[in-house]
């Protein structure tokens, strides 16, 4: 049996899909929970989505972003970060997406692709939501 992808969502992806229901970051986000891939959670990654869906720039209400983190965390595979590598990026705020998507063994998913140059050293794959929608849709 061939194992599901593993995957870190990128904050911004979330932020994408709950802009917008007709972009790439919604179809993957429609996606979580269907056995297409094991999305990869750590706490440190469910308070950031915490944080940034309530600054109030989306039409959704806290007790609405509440839902949606609670449906992301019971469709994904929780991880303890017991090591930190830090400043390893561009962003010292991504460090801790690619501390989880080392110990997750996944790959991370972002629109902001410069800001993870520095992870293949750490076998991490760092790939865009059409670029792994595409992988999802046309397996090879």
């Amino acid at each position: 049996m061939k194992s599901l992808p593993r995957v870190v969502f990128d904050t911004n992806v979330l932020v994408s899909a709950l802009r917008s229901r007709l972009g790439v970051s919604f179809r993957l986000l429609s996606m979580v929970g269907q056995s297409r891939f094991a999305l990869q959670v750590s706490a440190p990654l469910v308070a950031e989505y915490e944080a940034v869906l309530k600054r109030g720039q989306l039409a959704l209400r806290n007790d609405q972003v509440d839902d949606v983190i609670d449906f992301l965390c019971a469709h994904s595979e929780h991880h303890k970060i017991f090591y930190l590598w830090r400043p390893v990026l561009k962003d010292p705020d991504d460090d801790f997406l690619l501390e989880l998507a080392v110990k997750a063994q996944a790959a991370i998913v972002t629109w902001n692709l410069a800001d993870f140059k520095k992870a293949s050293p750490f076998g991490v794959t760092v790939i865009s939501p059409r670029a792994f929608l595409q992988q999802l849709e046309n397996p090879s």
